[in-house]
C-alpha cells in the first residue's frame, strides 16, 4: 500500500493515515461543497446578516408540484439566535433539533438565553464527538450562527464538521466560499463601520458577485439580528429583500 494513498485509511473515521489525516472528515467538508449552495455572513456595527441561496429544485429538479415555502436552509434556534446550514439538509434538520434542545435546556437551567458563543462552542463539541467513534459519521453540514450578545454585541460564528468553531467579522461557506472570502477581505480591508442596511447589502452583493447572478427576491434567504429589534432573529420577507436588491442595483 502506498503511503500517500487513502486506500484503507478512509474506511473508518477513527483511523489516522500515516500523514496524520482523517479522510472521513475531509469527505464531510467535500459533502458541504457538493450541496451546491453558497452562504455569506457579515457582521456590522449593530447587526449581523446571513444570506444563502434558496434552491427549490435541489434533488427535485423535475417536481413541479413542490411547495417553495417548505424549502429552507435557515433556522431560528432561539428568539435571539439564528443559523443557516450549508450542506446535507437531512443532516441539518437532525442537528438543528439537537441544538434547539441544548438551548432550551440552558434556558431552563440558568434562567437566561444561551449566549451565541456558548452555543457555538456546544455545537463544535458535539461535532467533535462524531469524529471519535467508529459507529458514527460526521454531519455533512457547516453551521453559521448569528446572534446578539448582551456584553459583546453582534456575534457571528461558524462551526464545521471537524468540531472547529471561530468568530468572524465576515465569513462564507459552501461551493464558492473561497471566492466569497477573498471578496469580503477586500471590502472589509479598511474596517468600515457598517450600518444595518449596509450589512445586508454587502452580504447580498458578495453572494451575487461570486455566483455571477442577478437575484430575484425568491432566490435567496436573508436572516438578520440587530439592536433595534432587541436582538431578535428574524428572516426578511420577499418585499424587504426586493427593497435591498433594488438599492443595490441603483447603487451599481
Amino acid at each position: 500500500m502506498s503511503r500517500n494513498s487513502s486506500s484503507g485509511y478512509d474506511r473508518l473515521i477513527t483511523v489516522f493515515s500515516p500523514e496524520g489525516r482523517l479522510y472521513q472528515i475531509e469527505y464531510a467538508f467535500k459533502a458541504v461543497k457538493a450541496a451546491g449552495i453558497t452562504t455569506v455572513g457579515v457582521r456590522g456595527a449593530d447587526s449581523v446578516c446571513i444570506v444563502t441561496q434558496k434552491k427549490v429544485a435541489q434533488g427535485h429538479s423535475q417536481d413541479k408540484l413542490l411547495d417553495p415555502s417548505s424549502v429552507t436552509h435557515m433556522y431560528k434556534v432561539t428568539e435571539t439566535i439564528g443559523c443557516v446550514q450549508t450542506g446535507h439538509q437531512a443532516d441539518a434538520r437532525a442537528q438543528i433539533q439537537r441544538v434547539r434542545q441544548e438551548a432550551a435546556q440552558f434556558r431552563y437551567k440558568y434562567g437566561y438565553d444561551m449566549p451565541p458563543e456558548v452555543l457555538a462552542k456546544r455545537v463544535a463539541d458535539m461535532n467533535q464527538v462524531y469524529t471519535q467513534h467508529a459507529g458514527m459519521r460526521p454531519y455533512g453540514v457547516t453551521m453559521m450562527l448569528c446572534g446578539m450578545d448582551d456584553e459583546k454585541g453582534p456575534q457571528l460564528f461558524m462551526c464545521d464538521p471537524a468540531g472547529h468553531y471561530l468568530g468572524y467579522k465576515a465569513v462564507a461557506a459552501g461551493q464558492k466560499d473561497l471566492e466569497a472570502k477573498n471578496m469580503l477581505e477586500k471590502k472589509l480591508k479598511n474596517a468600515p463601520t457598517l450600518s444595518y442596511d449596509e450589512t445586508i447589502q454587502m452580504a447580498i452583493t458578495v453572494l451575487q458577485s461570486v455566483l455571477s447572478a442577478d437575484f430575484k427576491s425568491s432566490d435567496i434567504e436573508v436572516g438578520v439580528v440587530n439592536k433595534e429589534s432587541k436582538g431578535r432573529f428574524r428572516q426578511l420577507d420577499e418585499a424587504e429583500i426586493e427593497r435591498h436588491l433594488v438599492a443595490i442595483s441603483e447603487r451599481d
